[in-house]
């Protein structure tokens, strides 16, 4: 597994954007919220949020924390890539901390959400 695999499986969800944050940790977001964060300095870690149930069975495993700052917020962390989830198993879990971040967006930012000006027909206008 490597930095680039988790790259491709989050960049294939709408509207997903990513930035580096705190100098090292590659961060990926939707409608502003974030919903999973790889460590760019080896041994590479990835962090993503998960539903109660799935933390808990996560953090069971070895390789696999309750992710530091986050844990609260139901985020979990594999310690090193590949120790813990291939990445059939990672796929899903990041899609379902996707869907959990979208699913708490308010309407308005949620990916393909109509903007009020574009769902009242307004056009912007030109400058001159």
């Amino acid at each position: 597994m490597s930095v680039d695999a988790v790259r491709r499986i989050c960049r294939s969800f709408p509207e997903v954007t990513e930035d580096v944050k705190w100098g090292n940790d590659l961060v990926f977001s939707v409608g502003g919220k974030m919903f999973a964060v790889v460590d760019l300095e080896p041994p590479y870690s990835v962090a993503f949020k998960c539903s109660a149930e799935s933390f808990g069975e996560l953090i069971e495993r070895p390789g696999m924390i309750p992710a530091p700052y986050l844990a609260r917020a139901m985020w979990v962390q594999e310690t090193e890539f590949g120790e813990v989830l291939d990445l059939r198993e990672l796929g899903k879990l990041l899609r379902g901390a996707y869907d959990a971040v979208v699913a708490g967006l308010p309407k308005s930012r949620r990916p393909g959400a109509v903007s009020p000006a574009k769902k009242a027909g307004v056009k912007k206008r030109k400058a001159r």
